[in-house]
């Protein structure tokens, strides 16, 4: 057994090898690294630019929006895949949250009202849910152009390449 370490969010994965994504925050593989190897990037990033600064604080409130929705989504689903799937993307976009608002140093915020609830139909739920991920996939990848701060560039990367995978999951679901 050995132990990796995720380049975006920071967590350690033990395995027999390095997974297909990051069990945390779905970071693909190419962003895990031997514990040995992995180094804080947010550790000396300095003062982030204005722009950086806003669209990581407009990534937070989307991803703390996301999570709860994730949860009520889950908590309603009507059979066990779709359960875990939203069970899945609550905890990614919750690791996305933390991942943010360790670059930003500072508290989550609150999910903005009425953002954070699901409906009592999985379709409508799984709709609701890759409109979200195709917007954060446009948000991030526009983010990611802007940002002059290579971690932040990163981050945004990995954060589009993800939730561009939650993209066409959802949308293999919504085809069923």
């Amino acid at each position: 057994m050995h132990f990796y370490r995720c380049l975006i969010c920071g967590e350690v994965y033990m395995g027999d090898g390095i997974p297909s994504h990051c069990p945390f925050c779905g970071a693909r593989p190419v962003n895990l690294v031997p514990n040995d190897q992995w180094v804080d990037e947010n550790k000396d990033l300095g003062e982030l630019s204005a722009i950086s600064v806003e669209n990581l604080q407009k990534a937070l409130q989307l991803e703390v929006n996301n999570a709860p929705f994730y949860v009520d989504a889950m908590n309603k689903a009507q059979n066990t895949e779709l359960q875990g799937m939203f069970k899945y993307f609550s905890k990614i976009e919750t690791e996305h949250a933390s991942v943010i608002r360790k670059i930003l140093r500072c508290d989550l915020p609150q999910p903005e009202h009425s953002k954070e609830v699901a409906v009592d139909d999985d379709l409508e739920n799984i709709r609701a849910a890759h409109a979200r991920e195709k917007e954060a996939t446009r948000f991030y990848a526009d983010a990611a152009k802007q940002a002059v701060e290579p971690r932040v560039k990163k981050v945004f990367l990995s954060l589009t390449e993800i939730e561009s995978d939650h993209v066409k999951l959802e949308g293999s679901r919504i085809m069923l």
